[in-house]
């Protein structure tokens, strides 16, 4: 993927300038766009159309913890998203590629770090920092082939694969989310399709191995 139109999204405007100054640095010819709060990602990304990456931080104005990366994954799921966040913490790191993100990028990076980081993530990979564990045990990539499985579940596909997390019966599913139980086996079909297994149980061993667990519980759309 070449990289020719970035946003990066991030409400302290030192760190937009350091991001700036890295990305310049490392790659030609492209369109560099920036916002300080979630709505002003929202316009530009309607304003501009696609977008090959947004660099977006986890908290400003619009957006607390993963809300703001749901929403975008949601509403745009064609362009990826890699968080770049002052955390530390394996779990946030965790819980982002969860719930969609292409890579997530501490702002402790060296420089040439952070541009491995995103041509890496360019290149379709899901970036993670190598050394960071979960008391005491790697991310390693077992744990980056499911979440990037579970990236292509459709918004709809990932409230049910919440649900079924859960322990819920299709029944139960389908009265949730008011559609027909044939409409819930078909996302469950496709869901062990994508994630490559064969039972409802080894889903969800493979769900919550990551940590995932569902992120809304609205009705899909276009499904009755």
């Amino acid at each position: 993927m070449a990289l020719e139109r970035i946003l990066i999204a991030d409400d302290h405007s030192l760190v937009r300038d350091g991001l700036r100054t890295v990305i310049s640095a490392a790659f030609d010819r492209f369109e560099l766009f920036e916002a300080a709060s979630l709505d002003e990602a929202i316009a530009v990304i309607e304003r501009e159309g696609s977008l090959d990456l947004v660099l977006l931080d986890l908290h400003m104005p619009g957006s607390n913890g993963m809300s703001g990366l749901e929403r975008l994954r949601a509403s745009y799921p064609a362009i990826p998203v890699a968080i770049v966040s002052a955390s530390q913490e394996f779990g946030v790191a965790r819980d982002a590629l969860a719930a969609g993100a292409s890579g997530f990028i501490p702002k402790s990076l060296r420089r040439s770090a952070i541009v491995d980081a995103i041509r890496r993530i360019a290149a379709g990979e899901i970036f993670f920092p190598e050394d960071w564990s979960d008391a005491g045990t790697p991310a390693g990539p077992a744990e980056v082939d499911i979440l990037r499985r579970i990236d292509t579940l459709t918004p709809q596909q990932k409230v049910v694969l919440g649900f079924v997390v859960a322990g819920m019966l299709n029944k139960q599913i389908a009265f949730e989310l008011d559609v027909s139980i044939t409409t819930v086996k078909a996302h469950v079909s496709a869901i062990l399709n994508k994630l490559n297994v064969f039972s409802r149980t080894q889903a969800v061993l493979l769900a919550t191995r990551v940590n995932f667990h569902a992120t809304s519980t609205e009705t899909p759309e276009g499904h009755h």
